[in-house]
């Protein structure tokens, strides 16, 4: 089993890294492999609403990570992603190429537990963690908690390093992704396999 954690920030080492790491550390103790994913700092598209993707799979725009994301996302047993608040919401980057994600490949994720984890100078933790729920949400896919929602502080990681309540999280929340993944691993040998879902139905307000 493995779990994919993808590092949302622009700054590779930054406190949103060094969240990711702890529940890392926790996920490997448990005999879970890993993978961290950084999105870097480069250029980003933003969906351009041409619907390409509905016939590929893929979005159109294959010049950034979204599409190397997404074919990671799929092989991963569990994701988790990572995001630092700017201005009370997670990194536009992130969402942008999260956007393309989930509507060209979201379905394909369906029944993959996920995790969102937030980093933070002080506020804007929660407005950041209910964004990238959402994106899980939508898309069937169990989210995974810990014993507070998934933040740190710290405008350094020195001063993560000090959050000793928020590391502890970040451990809390890898040993309870592992014991979700154990358990959902140990269904499939009984048989136990995700719901097929219904055909959707879209409700249209305007009348």
């Amino acid at each position: 089993m493995k779990v994919l954690l993808i590092n949302g920030s622009p700054n590779r080492n930054g406190c949103t890294n060094r969240a990711l790491e702890e529940v890392e550390k926790s996920l490997r103790e448990e005999g879970i492999d890993t993978e961290i994913f950084q999105i870097g700092n480069g250029r980003v598209h933003g969906c351009n609403g041409c619907n390409a993707c509905e016939k590929t799979g893929r979005c159109i725009h294959d010049d950034d990570p979204a599409n190397k994301m997404l074919s990671l996302m799929k092989e991963a047993d569990g994701i988790v992603i990572g995001t630092p608040v700017y201005y009370s919401g997670a990194n536009g980057a992130l969402c942008a190429l999260l956007d393309r994600i989930f509507y060209s490949g979201g379905n394909q994720l369906a029944g993959k537990p996920a995790a969102a984890v937030v980093s933070a100078r002080r506020s804007g933790t929660t407005a950041a963690f209910q964004r990238i729920n959402q994106y899980f949400s939508i898309k069937k896919m169990p989210i995974v908690t810990s014993q507070y929602w998934n933040n740190v502080h710290g405008y350094t990681v020195e001063d993560v390093e000090k959050d000793l309540e928020g590391l502890q999280t970040m451990r809390t929340l890898g040993k309870n992704m592992a014991w979700l993944l154990k358990i959902i691993s140990s269904g499939k040998s009984e048989g136990i396999i995700f719901p097929e879902g219904e055909k959707l139905i879209y409700t249209d307000f305007i009348r």
